[in-house]
């Protein structure tokens, strides 16, 4: 295992651990069993960073896809988990990065890692959840989580009928969310081109796009700020926290 010890060695972080995807390259490269890589990892005092499944480490958020919760339902157990293997079988094509998101938003939990990070998981993990809308003075809704992601649907499909049909609602209540968001606004968020031709078919105006950028970093910005503070009341070692009669 030398070869494999030198591989490892020279791949390792500036702080010293082996990233996840580093790990599976080095199992390509040489053909060795991703199992074996962590185990030698491990017999080497390395430890295992970034899970490309969002398990641990700090790798990019991403977003939920509805093709890539499809493909991997089929795979979960009773308790909504699944094994690191099939999660990473049903990335080609979409990313681990959407996969990481899908997992994240449906609250999936990864068990069985194949680097052998861990086995199963037995301690209740703890999850902040966070819901922001904007309403104005008449707390009529003017923007918020679920509006957001029937506009995004619709500017990755052109259409409203196919942004319904693929979030499982019916047209109806899709085109109700947009009149709704438009009524309060007082703006045209989506425009319908009939016709053939590349034009044709429904696009957002970019005052909606403007709008989603906004609200998308504002979600952002409260949850970077929320998971933080969450940590610190909560994720603190136990001999550190701070128990009040």
């Amino acid at each position: 295992m030398s070869d494999v010890d030198n591989f490892i060695k020279n791949a390792l972080n500036e702080k010293g651990k082996l990233e996840c995807a580093t790990a599976y390259k080095i199992s390509a490269k040489t053909k060795v069993p991703i199992g074996e890589i962590g185990q030698r990892a491990k017999e080497l005092n390395i430890r295992i960073s970034e899970c490309g499944l969002g398990q641990f480490g700090k790798l990019p958020k991403g977003e939920f896809s509805k093709d890539a919760y499809d493909r991997l339902k089929p795979f979960l157990n009773d308790k909504n988990k699944i094994t690191c293997t099939h999660a990473r079988s049903v990335a080609g094509g979409v990313g681990l990065k959407t996969i990481r998101g899908t997992l994240e938003v449906k609250n999936i939990d990864v068990n069985y890692c194949e680097l052998g990070c861990f086995k199963e998981k037995t301690r209740t993990r703890l999850y902040l959840k966070t819901k922001t809308w904007v309403e104005n003075e008449k707390k009529e809704l003017l923007f918020g989580k679920g509006k957001t992601e029937v506009l995004l649907e619709i500017q990755r499909v052109g259409s409203i009928a196919k942004a319904a049909e693929n979030l499982g609602m019916n047209y109806k209540k899709a085109w109700s969310h947009i009149k709704l968001l438009q009524k309060n606004l007082h703006d045209v968020l989506v425009e319908t081109k009939q016709g053939g031709g590349v034009d044709a078919g429904t696009k957002l105006t970019p005052l909606a796009s403007e709008y989603i950028d906004k609200y998308k970093q504002l979600q952002r910005d409260i949850e970077e700020f929320s998971n933080q503070r969450f940590k610190e009341l909560f994720l603190k070692p136990r001999n550190e926290r701070d128990f009040r009669d």
